[in-house]
């Protein structure tokens, strides 16, 4: 029987490579492209062919005009597919697309196939079961991802135009040196939890992705898993670092923001408990990226305690606290960075003012610091395993 589907799979993935050398080239379809992405996903459940799968992704860093043409092929073989090696395979090598440093893949959105209901058509449903619901849940998250990726974009596109639209406004009202933006510090902290929020979503996904019996537990279904490994690392690492961006700022908050704040940190304690039953799970089932993961150090409830104490005195005194004013002073030299410091006063009153902040006619000036990106994007093929996990606590 196993002779026979390696045997059938192997024609079909012949007459799919004959077809596509055949047709006409367009700016959809790359027949060259086409025969590498039918090799890549092939039907061969014991081995993946690498060399083609690098080939997919050098069209892609070549030139992100090649976009098309791969996420057109890659559907045209995931709608026609019935068999969960094709669809794994075809997942695994989507997955590596969004790893990519191309900016275009956030373009994407919804992924263009559908696999949410898939099911085998040649196995035994009740031996098949396991490995389709890891196809539909592994597909449900990179549809997910995609999505976000590019409601992100869009929500950056807005932000630079109503900016743009600001320093228009700012140019022609201004008869000093100063650009005066009120309210920008809150502003940001609620577009920070808002992505934290949707990052947890992701997670959440995530842990849903991955072998339900034992039948599931197939070399093919491994690597995939070691994917979503790293996906994993990378997710926990931006929640990670996200929650201690936020909790810098917490003190200056108000009470939507610090009540926001305090359900990421509860949700944060959770996820961090689920993540240590799924990474002893990948560790037992033999993922290779599983088996050096650090133990996931958890939130104290004594931190959780007081944050909420934090949060009950600022929502008391979130009346009496003036709105923020951003001043950025005009200037041509380009090291106003190096040459002036940021610090934060919180007091009652707002009567004194520490000696290193700058001053002018009364006016706290604060210059907001370059945002650092903590992140290097994965690998240009499939995700590779970072150098170490950052635990939630060191972040904290």
């Amino acid at each position: 029987m196993r002779l026979w589907r390696k045997a059938s799979g192997l024609l079909k993935d012949q007459n799919s490579i004959w077809l596509a050398s055949l047709s006409r080239r367009t700016s959809f379809r790359n027949p060259e492209m086409e025969v590498a992405i039918i090799k890549a996903t092939s039907h061969d459940e014991y081995s993946i062919d690498m060399k083609n799968v690098d080939r997919v992704y050098k069209w892609l860093r070549l030139s992100p005009s090649h976009l098309k043409s791969l996420i057109w092929s890659i559907s045209l073989r995931m709608e026609k597919t019935r068999s969960w090696v094709v669809a794994i395979k075809g997942l695994m090598l989507m997955h590596g697309v969004y790893s990519s440093k191309i900016p275009a893949i956030q373009r994407i959105g919804r992924l263009p196939f559908d696999l949410w209901n898939f099911e085998d058509g040649h196995l035994d449903p009740s031996k098949i079961w396991g490995i389709n619901a890891f196809i539909r849940a592994y597909f449900t998250y990179l549809d997910q991802k995609s999505s976000l990726l590019f409601m992100n974009l869009q929500e950056r596109r807005n932000l630079q135009n109503l900016e743009h639209v600001n320093n228009d406004n700012n140019n022609n009202n201004n008869n000093n040196n100063y650009t005066i933006v009120v309210g920008e510090g809150r502003y940001s902290m609620i577009q920070d939890l808002v992505l934290l929020q949707k990052l947890q979503f992701l997670l959440d996904m995530l842990l849903e992705t991955r072998p339900l019996c034992d039948t599931a537990v197939v070399p093919l279904v491994l690597e995939a898993m070691d994917c979503v490994m790293i996906e994993v690392f990378d997710v926990y690492s931006r929640i990670c670092n996200g929650v201690a961006r936020i909790l810098l700022r917490i003190y200056s908050a108000g009470k939507v923001e610090a009540s926001m704040a305090l359900r990421i940190v509860q949700k944060a304690k959770i996820q961090g408990e689920e993540l240590s039953f799924y990474f002893e799970l990948c560790r037992s089932i033999g993922v290779k990226n599983a088996i050096e993961c650090p133990r996931i150090e958890q939130i104290p409830d004594e931190d959780i305690k007081e944050l909420e104490e934090i949060i009950n005195g600022v929502s008391e005194k979130d009346a009496q606290l003036c709105k923020t004013i951003v001043v950025h002073e005009k200037t041509s030299d380009q090291n106003l960075e190096k040459q002036t410091k940021l610090r934060t006063v919180i007091t009652d009153d707002w009567e004194k003012f520490d000696e290193d902040l700058m001053q002018n006619d009364g006016v706290l000036i604060k210059v907001a610091p370059n945002s650092i990106n903590p992140f290097e994007t994965c690998t240009n093929n499939v995700p590779s395993k970072p150098q170490e996990l950052p635990d939630l606590i060191s972040f904290l």
